[in-house]
């Protein structure tokens, strides 16, 4: 198994996430696992280094589909490494003879059709740990109770939960970044982003502006009424579209569907505001402009000083796959259950008393594994 310590971008995106830095490029590709389809040989385990992983999970993709139907927390095992998804590819139609029947012709009936089915392996896992020492004896000389003195440490332990809080949330959403990097990357390969995009990768403002023949710019759009009608109704045609089976809205170009019980959208604050306040409250009937339930966040990566959209809906990142994205004017993510997750696992504590020096320390780990599946139906909406 291929483990990689995070302890630096946890570090680091905690910066970002309480206003000290604006954000900076991160490299994700120690974080998130993309999975192979080849599952090679030296997969081994870290103590004696000739054991095997074993597959501790087989996921088969096997979703029944329904003509006209219209967080990222995943399951968790114990045994095992690795997490194999296999899935299948719909067949070809060919000719019904029946109703082409010639005579003296034969009919083979024992043709063979084979199947086509694909494995993907994901083997990474990221960790960390934050430490604490403990050391009652030396600080009771400053307190007047044993009350006093668990009060205050508790108070030392809750700073570490908030640690280990924004530590998860932070790289859950990193993982939800490196999927947009690449979405971005597989429209325009690191070319300007101002286009209008494709059917995964939509720039609201381009086709707003291209449509109405406006040159409203993505500051100005956030106020615009017009542009909120125009973004909610583009929204609400994906939500719809990515239940039909396509190939249009995966970066690898798989046949997907999406039902709406399986779409996970979340959202953008600055946006979502504004589409509450510059549209709800002047329309009569808000069932027509009304957006879907979204999970809310404040920022993709980080806040910047003051919360200034320039800096609440940008990405400055380096992906797993090593392309360099910098976009800016994000506003919402929709995708797929199974596009990307974390399989959180393994929270610990250790500790050790040091008899000589009369204290205890104590470490704080997780281990957990971050994925992007690039299979699975993957959609950004932006402005630039």
């Amino acid at each position: 198994m291929e483990i990689s310590q995070v302890h630096e971008i946890v570090n680091e995106a905690a910066e970002q996430t309480l206003g000290r830095e604006n954000p900076v490029q991160e490299d994700l590709g120690n974080l998130v696992d993309i999975g192979n389809e080849i599952f090679d040989n030296e997969q081994v385990d870290r103590w004696v280094r000739s054991l095997m992983n074993r597959i501790g999970k087989v996921q088969f993709v096997n979703r029944g589909y329904r003509s006209g139907a219209p967080s990222i927390m995943m399951d968790d095992w114990e045994f095992g490494s690795v997490m194999e998804k296999i899935r299948s590819e719909m067949p070809k139609a060919t000719e019904n003879e029946s109703w082409n029947l010639t005579p003296g012709a034969s009919y083979d009936p024992n043709v063979f059709y084979g199947s086509v089915a694909r494995a993907k392996f994901f083997n990474k896992m990221t960790t960390f740990e934050v430490p604490k020492s403990i050391a009652p004896m030396q600080i009771k000389q400053s307190f007047s109770s044993a009350t006093q003195l668990n009060a205050f440490t508790s108070m030392l332990l809750n700073e570490v939960d908030k640690t280990m809080t924004v530590a998860f949330d932070d790289l859950a959403m990193r993982t939800i970044n490196n999927m947009i990097g690449e979405t971005f990357w597989d429209a325009f390969e690191g070319a300007a982003i101002t286009g209008p995009g494709n059917a995964k990768c939509v720039n609201l403002l381009s086709r707003y502006n291209t449509l109405f023949r406006e040159e409203l710019t993505a500051e100005a759009a956030l106020t615009d009424p017009s542009f909120l009608r125009f973004a909610t109704m583009q929204m609400d045609l994906t939500f719809s579209r990515l239940t039909k089976i396509s190939t249009l809205f995966n970066i690898g170009g798989r046949e997907r569907f999406t039902p709406h019980s399986l779409q996970h959208f979340v959202m953008l604050a600055n946006f979502k505001a504004a589409a509450d306040i510059f549209l709800q409250s002047t329309t009569f009937h808000d069932n027509y402009t009304k957006l879907k339930a979204a999970e809310e966040v404040p920022f993709w990566q980080g806040s910047g000083s003051g919360y200034e959209f320039s800096n609440a809906s940008k990405i400055y990142i380096k992906t797993s796959e090593g392309h360099e994205i910098e976009a800016g004017g994000i506003i919402a993510v929709l995708f797929d259950h199974e596009a990307l997750g974390m399989h959180g696992y393994n929270n610990r504590t250790t500790s050790n008393y040091n008899g000589k020096a009369e204290f205890t320390n104590y470490w704080y780990k997780r281990d957990a594994r971050y994925f992007n599946d690039f299979d699975e139906n993957f959609v950004v909406f932006y402005v630039a």
